[in-house]
């Protein structure tokens, strides 16, 4: 019981400080505040603690899963026949990713391996450009450090997600998310649209688990929104409170996860994770501008597309600016897919991932 306590205290704290976060940051014009507010300060909270206690602060893996199941649901809705009839872009577009791949997965082993000094397996997977859990998983296995791994790719996430709104408000000077009153929805919010949701995001996100999908929480119930609402049998709005709510839930997440590692360790990991990120931001961004030029997709979507986030994050970016997050998350899903089966087999033939050279 008194463990039960402690647990709920901890969430409650969690949760307080996202909340306050998040409209500290909606004071101060932040882009995406509910998200990038909620992620700083439970991260301040999730190092204080773990400096204080030696362990990290509480937060549940399934009120993230409900969540994420909740952006899948909304992500769904905004997907039209438009989308379809996008099929001939796409076939440009992810071979233009894999392409994206292969020259962010060498600059990013260069940067790690002769800047950062690491071994070669911790170097090669930390270089991925997607696929977190995967990158740990078989770096592990080949011989690499799970802690740096496991730290330079939750850092990747972090610092995508903060950079690339950033250069959006520096490039056109608008604010991206709910600091800019963008939102999903498509009338007055009715009590319906939230009884859907409620019962769309569980059923898809068990769809998405027992199929084994790729980020089953969120593709499950985006193709289970997606297949319902083309077809007419409903018509669901995206009431902005409710995205509101899951960005600040989805940062939070994000943010307590800071307390597994020191601040040393930390920052060395900030700042190669940011001249890496910055790296593979600077391809994404050539790549979108030459692709702008052959195709009707926008530079925003683009880069968007291309950008190494996560693909929730990312897909909440692309819902806050209005761009086609169905899209987005196509995207997203294809590289980290592609990324995984490029770096088994290019690892294999490179030679013994043991290899500390």
């Amino acid at each position: 019981m008194t463990d039960l306590k402690s647990k709920a205290l901890q969430l409650t704290l969690v949760l307080a400080s996202a909340l306050a976060g998040a409209f500290a940051a909606l004071a101060m014009g932040w882009p995406i505040p509910f998200l990038l507010g909620s992620l700083v300060a439970t991260a301040v909270l999730a190092l204080t603690f773990a400096a204080r206690t030696g362990g990290p602060v509480f937060f549940p893996k399934t009120l993230r899963e409900v969540f994420i199941a909740v952006i899948g649901t909304m992500i769904g809705t905004t997907f039209t026949s438009e989308v379809l009839s996008m099929v001939p872009t796409l076939a440009v577009t992810l071979c233009a990713m894999m392409g994206f791949v292969v020259l962010a997965q060498a600059s990013n082993y260069i940067i790690f391996h002769y800047l950062g000094g690491y071994d070669r397996p911790t170097s090669f997977y930390a270089a991925m450009p997607g696929g977190l859990i995967e990158a740990v998983e078989m770096g592990t296995k080949a011989g690499g450090d799970v802690e740096t791994l496991s730290i330079q790719h939750f850092v990747r996430i972090v610092l995508v997600i903060l950079i690339v709104p950033l250069l959006f408000l520096v490039v056109t000077g608008e604010v991206v998310g709910s600091a800019a009153s963008q939102t999903l929805e498509k009338g007055p919010s009715e009590w319906r649209d939230w009884l859907m949701v409620a019962t769309i995001a569980p059923v898809g996100l068990w769809i998405g688990k027992a199929s084994r999908l790729p980020a089953a929480p969120l593709l499950g119930p985006l193709v289970l929104t997606a297949i319902l609402q083309s077809s007419g049998a409903i018509d669901l709005g995206g009431p902005p409170a409710l995205l509101n709510l899951a960005q600040l839930i989805v940062g939070a997440s994000l943010g307590a996860q800071f307390a597994k590692t020191t601040p040393r360790r930390l920052l060395s990991a900030l700042a190669l994770g940011f001249v890496s990120v910055m790296a593979t931001l600077a391809i994404a961004s050539g790549l979108a501008l030459m692709l702008g030029h052959f195709i009707s997709m926008s530079f925003q979507t683009l880069l968007i597309s291309f950008a190494p986030g996560g693909v929730t994050e990312m897909s909440l970016i692309a819902l806050s600016l209005g761009v086609s997050p169905v899209l987005v998350s196509t995207h997203h899903l294809f590289r980290i897919l592609f990324t995984v089966g490029l770096t088994g087999l290019l690892f294999k033939r490179l030679g013994n991932g043991s290899s500390k050279t």
